[in-house]
């Protein structure tokens, strides 16, 4: 008996020892990250397509530096010197018809690259910033300085100033004099003979150089500012926009520990409402000396109300016309033509569009609605087009849409405006390239898996597609400009990203460059999580990532981490961005705990459905895929369905929130990380696509946001948020705080970081946050 009794306080300890065991802790997951190693990022190729660049930090430094790996000795990594960076060509700028010069801006200056002699040449240094190089002929160069277009020859050694685009108006100088500056002058006039006949003599001067000048068109910029200047390929047109600044009502946050001892206000964002601008996009036409204003009145549906104005029927909505944003300008091979994107600023109308070049006019090519909002891989760029351009033959156009659910290629004949799909299926097209010779497509798309990303070579007008990389996780290639070579990023979702070098075929066969993971981080065998879907209640399947623990140390407990960014992907086959909770995630799988990682309703890469899933209700679909997440645990994996935590950051933190206060039969305990509490608080771009505006859909905003279902608090709750942080408010939790000592909640606490924004930089920081999670899970979900 007693020989019994000792065996099983014995199987006790060792029950007990598993339990409390791993190689992990928090202090050693949130040190500074270059615990782990080194890896490449930021990579690029040289205009030669020999030698490869890319920041990496073998020294441990505080920064990473510039690196390099010529492919004549690839296994040989050498630090690039600060000579050589400083004489490193730019990545931007313009090339020549045969690609064997560049056109590059550094410093404000013009420089003149020769790809075959790897030579660089300074050009033009005008004292004044020079922006968007483009060669007219190989003679010949366009450029913009001072919201003017230029034309430098190079053989006449000439500058000629194509456009006059002044800021103010006419009649700017006597408009600003106050009337006691003008009765000053008018006496002086009066008084003094030698003046009046100089003042009259320099504007006798003036008219003469009008005269001279053929009486030369000027456009006045009045209160308006331009920007995103696109010069036609024969420089005979230029478009700009215009913009007038306005001053929105932005908000200040505090920072309590300023260097200089006193509480400095720190200016940040405004609130959702508070619109940009409206803006204009203006035609220069130079030959006729003239600029034309582009009229979107005729948009088709620009006047068309929304639904959801549906749900306010006491309401008296005019049907106005709605403010649009441009992309850049898109002109065609012999200059004949132009296409450019218009969008809606509420995001619901997308036009494709070709315009006149005679007289600013447009045709509408496609247009994109949606009830919800414009977006998607290609199409996302609130300010720009998205993929958009010409094919080399002046006839198509190319663009991306979301008409089939998904993002695609699309072709558009704009003669006979005929639309061809190039690419079709229940995946997504990313980041589409024309080949030099303009006869192939090179992209990336999750055609194999939703949690996969591979690269492909197809013919331009559609056809058979070859796909270039093989590596299962996400290949991110890096093109020589040759596009003999690819450099690759590859990441698993067990190992960060290294570099890979491939010759662009299909049987070649991927060479590791880097093998950057410290000993420290070896050691441990970090676990590939197992990537399942599960039912929701509507009959969609949401894919995540599962944690699961060895039986012997099996708490029957869970946690559900949310993501944060709400439109992202974290249930992939690649390293994840969340690397810090990656790795928590391993020491609570080592302590027992069962962990779920959901790519919820919102979620980037499963289409257009999946990415409108929340509009107008925030905390609806995208938290009951947690709570279909937790009955999925329950059912198939022994968890107590008493024993669930749910954490996020952001986004992932708001959806915490709603959960703690909406789902308290689900949710034992839940940590909110910098999250929102009152979408009525944050920013417009990001806000008002989901929302709408909240003047305009309060009810939206009222079922989407926490603090409004604070009373719903039953079970132990943290929240953790950096006081300078400018993207969601302190403000935000400080509000929920008094309304949760108004309900007389007590199950509560926050943790307050003094010197973290909304990513936090500080080891201490992420130890101190993290610490406090898991001491939550321990103390009530764990035991």
């Amino acid at each position: 008996m007693a020989l019994a009794l000792r065996f099983l306080v014995i199987a006790l300890l060792i029950s007990i020892s598993a339990v409390s065991q791993s190689d992990l802790s928090v202090k050693k997951i949130m040190q500074d990250p270059n615990w782990m190693g080194t890896f490449p990022s930021s990579v690029e190729w040289n205009e030669q397509s020999n030698t490869i660049y890319f920041d990496y930090n073998p020294e441990q430094n505080v920064s990473d530096s510039l690196y390099k790996i010529r492919l004549s000795n690839p296994s040989n990594i050498e630090k690039v010197s600060l000579e050589e960076q400083k004489a490193k060509v730019s990545p931007y700028g313009d090339y020549n018809d045969k690609r064997t010069q560049k056109l590059f801006v550094k410093s404000g200056d013009l420089y003149l690259h020769d790809v075959k002699k790897n030579r660089t040449v300074l050009v033009l240094d005008l004292g004044e910033s020079i922006q968007s190089p483009k060669f007219i002929s190989d003679s010949e160069y366009a450029f913009i300085s001072n919201n003017n277009l230029y034309i430098y020859n190079v053989k006449q050694g000439q500058i000629q100033k194509k456009t006059n685009i002044e800021s103010g108006s006419a009649n700017d100088k006597e408009s600003k004099k106050s009337e006691k500056n003008r009765w000053v002058e008018d006496e002086n006039l009066s008084l003094l003979e030698e003046v009046r006949v100089q003042k009259k003599n320099s504007e006798l001067r003036d008219e003469n150089r009008k005269l001279l000048d053929d009486e030369s068109y000027t456009f006045y910029l009045d209160k308006q500012r331009a920007f995103s200047f696109d010069i036609s390929e024969t420089g005979n047109y230029l478009t700009f926009q215009t913009y007038t600044p306005d001053s929105p009502d932005n908000t200040m946050v505090p920072n309590y520990v300023d260097a200089s001892g006193y509480t400095e206000p720190l200016n940040t964002r405004s609130k959702v409402g508070d619109q940009d601008s409206p803006g204009d996009l203006y035609l220069y036409h130079i030959q006729k000396d003239t600029v034309f204003k582009i009229d979107t009145s005729n948009l088709p549906g620009i006047t068309e109300l929304p639904k959801y104005t549906e749900d306010y029927p006491d309401r008296d909505w005019e049907e106005n016309q709605r403010p649009v944003t441009f992309s850049e300008v898109k002109f065609s091979p012999n200059d004949q033509k132009a296409v450019l994107s218009m969008r809606a600023q509420d995001n619901k109308d997308r036009w494709i569009s070709l315009l006149n070049l005679n007289d600013g006019s447009f045709e509408v090519l496609d247009r994109q609605h949606d009830e919800a909002w414009i977006a998607g891989p290609g199409i996302s760029n609130y300010y720009g087009g998205g993929t958009l351009g010409w094919l080399a033959d002046d006839k198509h156009i190319y663009y991306q849409s979301e008409a089939t659910g998904y993002s695609h290629l699309y072709l558009h004949d704009v003669e006979a405006n005929q639309q061809k799909q190039l690419t079709k299926g229940n995946f997504e097209v990313f980041n589409p390239q024309l080949s030099m010779d303009k006869k192939s497509w090179f992209f990336s798309s999750s055609e194999v898996h939703p949690g996969e990303r591979h690269f492909y070579k197809m013919p331009v007008m559609g056809g058979t597609k070859t796909q270039l990389t093989s590596m299962e996780g996400k290949n991110t290639v890096i093109l020589s400009p040759d596009e003999k070579h690819m450099a690759i990023l590859f990441s698993n979702s067990n190992s960060p990203e290294e570099l890979f070098l491939k010759k662009t075929k299909a049987s070649a066969t991927a060479k590791r460059l880097t093998s950057g993971q410290s000993k420290a981080f070896s050691a441990y065998d970090w676990r590939t999580p197992e990537l399942i879907q599960f039912e929701a209640e509507d009959g969609a399947k949401p894919y995540a990532r599962l944690y699961k623990p060895k039986e012997s140390v099996d708490k029957n407990a869970a946690v559900i981490f949310v993501h944060g960014a709400g439109y992202l992907q974290n249930a992939h086959k690649w390293w994840s961005s969340y690397f810090r909770e990656y790795m928590f995630h391993n020491l609570l799988t080592d302590l027992g705990y069962t962990v779920l990682d959901i790519d919820y309703r919102g979620s980037a890469g499963y289409g257009r459905d999946w990415r409108t899933g929340i509009y107008r209700h925030m905390g609806g679909k995208d938290l009951s895929d947690q709570v279909d997440g937790a009955k999925y645990l329950i059912e198939n994996h022994g968890v107590n369905p008493e024993k669930i935590g749910i954490y996020g950051g952001s986004y992932g933190g708001f959806i915490t929130l709603m959960a703690m206060f909406n789902e308290a039969d689900t949710f034992a305990a839940g940590a909110a990380l910098r999250s929102v509490t009152d979408w009525a608080h944050y920013n417009h771009g990001y806000t008002s696509n989901i929302l709408n505006e909240p003047h305009l859909d309060p009810k939206a905003y009222r079922q989407s946001s926490p603090i409004y279902f604070a009373e719903g608090l039953e079970g132990d709750l943290l929240i953790a948020h950096g006081v300078i942080d400018t993207n969601v408010h302190f403000q935000d939790v400080v509000r929920l705080s008094q309304r949760l000592i108004e309900l007389e909640k007590e199950n509560w606490e926050m943790a307050v970081y003094p010197v973290e924004g909304h990513g936090f930089t500080q080891p201490s920081s992420w130890t101190d946050e993290y610490r406090r999670i898991l001491e939550l899970f321990e103390d009530t979900i764990g035991k």
